[in-house]
């Protein structure tokens, strides 16, 4: 593979990890609490409706849209979700915002599952299914969301998948054999890796398909071509540097750090 088919593999199989992270950690508090039958039911029935959303919404974006236009589109979407990723890692990293605790948020999640009352002998625990099927396909269209726009703005749909599908498997196997959240896992430096990745190809794939408004509506081509995504990788990484050194220095000094057990996304 070249280094853009690297790259995209790498943003896809990191978003993966992390969303999978997230989703694992409440489908255990479900699962350990109240019923794993029901708990892997609403899973299930989650992933049917991920793969007919991805399904949908991945034909109608390769067909409807000219290649410019797809670019454009795409990389403006990556680009809004990756300065989320990146706003959120910002205020982390300057102390205006809770660090991301998988424990908290188990523990959260535990409590919801106890304080919903007895779980019916037989029949369908309908607490665990629906809690567990919004986790996983909340997660899940985020996922779908970066795999088909990184797969389809690079040409490039089967290293898409199979990061993605590697990320998952990953974190399906160790929650798997570790049989609690995982915790251990650098999730907040993970987002910030994956935020700067985001925002470097939309603004990539952005400028490329800004092409749709020439005469001919063919993309741009960037000065050194692929390579250009390193250098918008550093380029966004120092601007969050700078903005994390900035939000440090006028934090009041009245008002601490963000606790870490405050449970956030």
């Amino acid at each position: 593979m070249d280094a853009a088919a690297w790259g995209l593999g790498t943003a896809v199989f990191l978003a993966s990890t992390v969303e999978m992270v997230e989703a694992m950690t409440i489908v255990m508090a479900m699962g350990m609490t109240r019923s794993w039958r029901s708990t892997l039911a609403g899973v299930a029935a989650s992933l049917v409706a991920l793969a007919a959303f991805t399904a949908a919404a991945g034909y109608a974006l390769a067909t409807w849209l000219p290649e410019a236009a797809l670019q454009l589109v795409i990389g403006a979407l990556l680009l809004i979700f990756g300065m989320q990723w990146l706003r959120k890692a910002v205020l982390r990293s300057s102390g205006r915002k809770a660090m991301h605790d998988e424990d908290q948020i188990y523990a959260d999640e535990v409590e919801q599952a106890r304080s919903a009352g007895a779980v019916a002998p037989q029949g369908l625990d309908w607490f665990s299914f629906v809690v567990s099927f919004k986790g996983v396909f909340l997660e899940g269209v985020e996922v779908v969301f970066i795999v088909i726009t990184f797969g389809l703005s690079a040409d490039n749909m089967p290293v898409a998948i199979m990061a993605a599908v590697l990320g998952c498997a990953l974190v399906t196997a160790v929650g798997i054999a570790l049989r609690h959240p995982l915790s251990r896992v650098p999730e907040n430096t993970l987002k910030y890796g994956v935020g700067l990745l985001l925002a470097a190809f939309g603004t990539f794939w952005s400028v490329e398909g800004l092409g749709i408004l020439q005469p001919g509506r063919q993309s741009l081509e960037w000065p050194g071509a692929d390579l250009a995504i390193i250098a918008l990788v550093v380029a966004w990484f120092v601007l969050s540097r700078v903005l994390v050194a900035v939000l440090r220095r006028t934090r009041p000094a009245s008002s601490p750090p963000a606790p870490a057990n405050q449970p956030v996304r």
